[in-house]
Protein backbone atom coordinates (compact mmCIF):
# COMPACT_ATOMS: atom_id res chain seq x y z
CA UNK A 1 0.00 0.00 0.00
CA UNK A 2 2.34 2.37 0.88
CA UNK A 3 4.51 2.23 -2.62
CA UNK A 4 1.18 2.28 -4.42
CA UNK A 5 0.72 5.64 -2.27
CA UNK A 6 4.47 6.74 -2.91
CA UNK A 7 4.32 6.47 -6.90
CA UNK A 8 0.62 8.36 -7.07
CA UNK A 9 2.07 12.03 -7.04
CA UNK A 10 4.12 10.97 -10.48
CA UNK A 11 1.43 9.91 -11.94
CA UNK A 12 -1.18 12.40 -14.24
CA UNK A 13 -4.57 10.65 -13.21
CA UNK A 14 -4.17 11.54 -9.22
CA UNK A 15 -3.44 14.91 -9.90
CA UNK A 16 -6.39 15.31 -12.64
CA UNK A 17 -8.64 13.73 -10.18
CA UNK A 18 -7.63 16.22 -7.43
CA UNK A 19 -8.15 19.18 -9.82
CA UNK A 20 -11.62 17.13 -10.75
CA UNK A 21 -12.91 17.28 -7.19
CA UNK A 22 -12.46 21.23 -6.57
CA UNK A 23 -14.55 21.65 -9.96
CA UNK A 24 -17.26 19.50 -8.26
CA UNK A 25 -16.90 21.81 -5.04
CA UNK A 26 -16.69 24.87 -7.23
CA UNK A 27 -19.57 23.58 -9.58
CA UNK A 28 -22.01 22.49 -6.02
CA UNK A 29 -21.08 26.61 -4.75
CA UNK A 30 -22.60 28.01 -7.95
CA UNK A 31 -25.46 25.64 -7.70
CA UNK A 32 -26.58 27.03 -4.56
CA UNK A 33 -26.08 30.25 -5.72
CA UNK A 34 -27.95 30.48 -8.80
CA UNK A 35 -30.52 27.52 -8.77
CA UNK A 36 -30.95 27.16 -4.51
CA UNK A 37 -30.59 31.23 -4.61
CA UNK A 38 -28.28 31.05 -1.51
CA UNK A 39 -26.14 34.55 -1.46
CA UNK A 40 -22.66 33.69 -1.18
CA UNK A 41 -20.97 36.01 1.90
CA UNK A 42 -16.97 37.16 1.71
CA UNK A 43 -15.52 34.26 3.24
CA UNK A 44 -17.85 32.33 1.09
CA UNK A 45 -15.72 33.86 -1.56
CA UNK A 46 -12.42 33.57 -0.06
CA UNK A 47 -13.22 29.84 0.18
CA UNK A 48 -13.83 29.25 -3.64
CA UNK A 49 -10.47 31.05 -3.80
CA UNK A 50 -8.64 28.10 -1.73
CA UNK A 51 -10.97 25.70 -3.90
CA UNK A 52 -9.57 27.20 -6.86
CA UNK A 53 -5.95 26.82 -5.20
CA UNK A 54 -6.58 23.00 -5.15
CA UNK A 55 -7.99 22.95 -8.72
CA UNK A 56 -4.70 24.70 -10.30
CA UNK A 57 -2.83 22.68 -7.65
CA UNK A 58 -3.87 19.34 -9.60
CA UNK A 59 -3.23 20.93 -12.81
CA UNK A 60 0.14 22.05 -12.12
CA UNK A 61 0.76 18.41 -10.75
CA UNK A 62 -1.10 16.97 -13.91
CA UNK A 63 1.27 18.91 -16.65
CA UNK A 64 3.99 16.75 -16.27
CA UNK A 65 3.92 14.12 -12.96
CA UNK A 66 7.53 12.82 -13.54
CA UNK A 67 9.32 16.58 -13.05
CA UNK A 68 10.18 16.99 -9.43
CA UNK A 69 9.76 20.75 -9.44
CA UNK A 70 6.65 20.54 -11.09
CA UNK A 71 5.41 18.09 -8.71
CA UNK A 72 6.32 19.55 -5.40
CA UNK A 73 5.14 23.02 -7.07
CA UNK A 74 1.56 21.35 -7.35
CA UNK A 75 1.92 20.09 -3.31
CA UNK A 76 3.03 23.72 -2.11
CA UNK A 77 0.01 24.37 -3.89
CA UNK A 78 -1.94 21.63 -2.27
CA UNK A 79 -1.08 22.45 1.11
CA UNK A 80 -1.49 26.04 0.71
CA UNK A 81 -4.87 25.92 -0.16
CA UNK A 82 -6.17 23.18 1.63
CA UNK A 83 -4.60 25.47 5.11
CA UNK A 84 -6.13 28.24 4.65
CA UNK A 85 -9.34 26.58 3.24
CA UNK A 86 -9.47 24.92 6.68
CA UNK A 87 -8.20 28.53 8.07
CA UNK A 88 -11.21 30.48 6.63
CA UNK A 89 -13.94 27.53 7.17
CA UNK A 90 -12.96 27.88 10.93
CA UNK A 91 -13.31 31.66 11.14
CA UNK A 92 -16.72 31.36 9.17
CA UNK A 93 -18.06 28.64 11.67
CA UNK A 94 -16.67 30.87 14.47
CA UNK A 95 -18.78 33.78 12.93
CA UNK A 96 -21.95 31.87 12.10
CA UNK A 97 -22.09 29.73 15.79
CA UNK A 98 -20.52 32.91 17.93
CA UNK A 99 -22.40 36.25 16.39
CA UNK A 100 -20.98 39.32 17.62
CA UNK A 101 -21.50 42.85 16.80
CA UNK A 102 -17.30 42.78 16.89
CA UNK A 103 -16.63 39.67 15.06
CA UNK A 104 -17.92 40.23 11.32
CA UNK A 105 -16.71 39.73 8.13
CA UNK A 106 -16.13 42.36 5.54
CA UNK A 107 -19.29 44.07 2.57
CA UNK A 108 -16.65 43.72 0.01
CA UNK A 109 -13.27 41.43 -0.73
CA UNK A 110 -9.96 42.35 -0.46
CA UNK A 111 -8.61 41.04 -3.21
CA UNK A 112 -5.04 42.82 -3.90
CA UNK A 113 -5.00 45.61 -6.43
CA UNK A 114 -3.40 43.39 -9.33
CA UNK A 115 -5.83 40.66 -9.22
CA UNK A 116 -9.66 42.14 -8.40
CA UNK A 117 -11.21 38.96 -9.00
CA UNK A 118 -14.76 40.24 -7.77
CA UNK A 119 -14.35 42.52 -10.93
CA UNK A 120 -13.05 40.46 -13.53
CA UNK A 121 -15.25 37.40 -12.70
CA UNK A 122 -18.36 39.26 -10.10
CA UNK A 123 -20.60 36.06 -10.95
CA UNK A 124 -18.12 33.84 -9.13
CA UNK A 125 -16.31 36.24 -6.91
CA UNK A 126 -18.74 38.76 -5.46
CA UNK A 127 -20.45 38.88 -2.10
CA UNK A 128 -23.81 39.58 -1.81
CA UNK A 129 -24.82 37.68 1.28
CA UNK A 130 -23.75 37.92 5.18
CA UNK A 131 -21.35 35.58 6.78
CA UNK A 132 -23.53 35.06 10.10
CA UNK A 133 -26.40 34.04 8.11
CA UNK A 134 -26.98 30.53 8.01
CA UNK A 135 -29.19 29.63 4.90
CA UNK A 136 -28.59 25.96 4.44
CA UNK A 137 -28.11 22.65 6.65
CA UNK A 138 -27.05 19.04 5.84
CA UNK A 139 -27.52 17.02 8.56
CA UNK A 140 -27.07 19.71 11.21
CA UNK A 141 -23.97 21.14 9.70
CA UNK A 142 -23.55 24.39 7.62
CA UNK A 143 -21.60 24.78 4.74
CA UNK A 144 -18.80 25.77 6.58
CA UNK A 145 -18.66 23.14 8.48
CA UNK A 146 -18.73 20.55 6.01
CA UNK A 147 -16.13 22.88 4.28
CA UNK A 148 -13.82 21.77 7.49
CA UNK A 149 -14.57 18.49 7.21
CA UNK A 150 -13.70 18.70 3.10
CA UNK A 151 -10.43 20.93 4.10
CA UNK A 152 -9.28 18.35 6.39
CA UNK A 153 -10.21 15.66 4.17
CA UNK A 154 -7.48 17.91 2.07
CA UNK A 155 -5.21 18.53 3.66
CA UNK A 156 -4.77 14.62 5.42
CA UNK A 157 -4.77 13.11 1.87
CA UNK A 158 -1.69 15.61 0.94
CA UNK A 159 0.23 15.01 3.89
CA UNK A 160 -0.22 11.18 3.95
CA UNK A 161 0.49 11.43 0.11
CA UNK A 162 3.58 13.51 0.40
CA UNK A 163 4.93 11.67 3.54
CA UNK A 164 5.01 8.23 1.34
CA UNK A 165 6.50 10.39 -1.43
CA UNK A 166 9.28 11.21 0.20
CA UNK A 167 9.93 8.48 2.16
CA UNK A 168 9.71 6.76 -0.96
CA UNK A 169 12.46 8.94 -2.80
CA UNK A 170 15.03 8.99 0.35
CA UNK A 171 14.60 5.29 0.45
CA UNK A 172 13.54 3.68 -3.23
CA UNK A 173 12.61 -0.12 -2.73
CA UNK A 174 14.61 -2.86 -4.90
Amino acid sequence: MYQFISNLPKQRLPWVLLALTGMGLEASALFFQYVMELSPCVLCVYERVTIMGIILAGLVGAIAPANPFIRFSGFALWFVSAIYSLRISMEHVDIQLNPSPFSTCDFFPNFPSWAPLHEWAPWMFNPTGFCDEISWQFLSYTMPQWLIVTSAIYLTVAVIVFSCHIIGLIKPTK
